[in-house]
């Protein structure tokens, strides 16, 4: 067995009066022999000093031997021991260097009974690479949002420059929609109750058609938001910086392939939906209206948990798509292949992260609606109007602004925590911190020390 510095394996030293080979215990020395006199030649060819047991020729030299162990007198206690020193010195009882039963390994194996890493002597298992913003090990819950922030915090420039610029292009759009189309689409129709079924139907397909502007241009924010701020992310947790012109010209061969994801997503929820209600639909114009509302009412109910068990499992696509250059079947295989075993701490954390970041906007952007509330001229009751009418320029400017802000805050925070999740579920099924900690630079990373979740 090889020593190990400082503590030499059990049994590997001769004990006192016993040399190497002797199967028995040493005798005393003044002990006179019984096999045969002491002044009888040998007729046997063996030692005198028992029977049977053949000294070789050649002795080693007598500097090779070690020195005896036990006590010169044997009336006299032996020595105590002296204290294990500190480090490699010195062996805990029970083996917490890892000798034959010793549960530590030899010195770093694993915890040791002492609370140790290997025993007494060691304060801990060796901390985990950090280059970046998070740890190069599996990520508990407060890591992942800490590691948004962190990137939206030591990056500002990069992460605040990409969200302003995208939530200032979205809410000018927006704005420009509604105070020049949406306000004149006819909505005075809705709210008259004389109005013919040709008007109403004009009416409901220009809001429909407005609102659906809307939800595109938000759709499409969202899109280059997500592919810039992955791109922001994945280097911050190198510890790498990027500008905004880099990480575009890193994103902008997937992102159409991203907006074809993030549309295909919706589009899948919204069909499982309509499918589990259908049949209730069939009964109630066909049969009794009802039955057909209750089947309607609890089939959809049914396939809206399918559609949010679904969207969870496909939520990793983004980043999978974007990091892993991958098509959108490939990306959604990816994504059910990581959240496979850990959906509700998948859906868990992105359910956190969007009511954390929800309620961070609702605080800045609340305070400026009722501000354009109360320059517009409608005043803080004209908020609760349902009775229809035209919003004012000054209102949609200054809650515009508002929005503006909130997209700021909401755009790194979601899109930093499923980057990171992403990375989290990798690291604990693939080992990706040995990538990582080899692309940060991470001299010896990995050789004491492993990944697993």
């Amino acid at each position: 067995m090889k020593d190990t510095p400082g503590w030499a394996s059990p049994g590997s030293a001769p004990s006192d009066g016993q040399e190497p080979g002797a199967s028995g215990p040493a005798e005393p020395t003044d002990r006179p022999s019984t096999t045969e006199p002491a002044d009888q030649p040998d007729q046997s060819g063996t030692d005198p000093q028992g029977p049977g047991v053949k000294w070789s020729k050649e002795q080693p030299a007598a500097a090779q031997w070690s020195a005896p162990t036990g006590p010169a007198n044997p009336g006299q206690a032996p020595p105590p021991p002296p204290p294990p020193g500190p480090g490699w010195g010195g062996r805990p009882p029970g083996g917490g260097y890892g000798g034959p039963g010793g549960p530590g390994g030899y010195g770093y194996g694993g915890p040791g009974p002492y609370g140790g890493w290997g025993g007494g002597a060691w304060g801990g298992p060796p901390p985990a690479a950090k280059p970046g913003v998070i740890p190069l090990r599996p990520l508990g819950v407060g890591e992942i949002l800490d590691g948004a922030v962190s990137t939206m915090r030591t990056y500002w420039r990069t992460v605040l420059g990409i969200s302003l610029t995208v939530a200032v292009i979205t809410q000018v759009l927006v704005v420009l929609l509604q105070g020049l189309v949406l306000n004149d689409a006819g909505t005075a129709a809705l709210d008259n109750p004389n109005a013919s079924l040709d008007d109403v139907t004009r009416a409901l397909g220009e809001v429909m058609a407005g609102s659906g502007a809307v939800a595109l241009i938000t759709l499409i924010a969202s899109v280059a938001a997500t592919a810039l701020l992955t791109t922001v992310t994945s280097r911050a947790v190198l510890g790498k910086p990027v500008t905004a012109g880099e990480a575009w010209r890193d994103a902008r061969p997937q992102v159409l392939k991203l907006f074809g994801l993030i549309c295909l997503l919706p589009l899948i929820a919204a069909a499982i939906i309509l499918a589990g209600a259908t049949p209730g639909i069939l009964v109630g114009i066909f049969g009794s209206t009802t039955g057909g509302v209750a089947l309607g009412v609890l089939g959809g109910a049914a396939a809206a948990v399918l559609a949010v068990w679904l969207m969870v499992r496909f939520s990793l696509a983004s980043p999978a798509l974007m990091l892993e250059k991958q098509g959108i079947t490939k990306s959604m295989s990816r994504s059910a292949k990581l959240v496979r075993g850990s959906w509700w701490r998948v859906f868990g954390i992105q359910l956190l992260a969007t009511v954390i970041a929800n309620i961070v906007a609702s605080i800045v952007v609340i305070p400026f609606t009722f501000i354009a509330a109360a320059v517009g001229g409608n005043g803080v009751v004209g908020l609760f109007n349902t009775n229809g009418g035209d919003v004012g320029w000054a209102f949609l400017i200054i809650s515009g602004i508002g929005s503006v802000i909130g997209s700021m805050i909401t755009f790194p925070i979601t899109a930093g925590v499923t980057v990171l999740l992403y990375i989290d579920q990798r690291i604990r099924r693939e080992a990706l911190d040995l990538d990582l900690a080899r692309a940060a630079g991470v001299q010896g990373y990995g050789n004491d020390t492993g990944s697993g979740g």
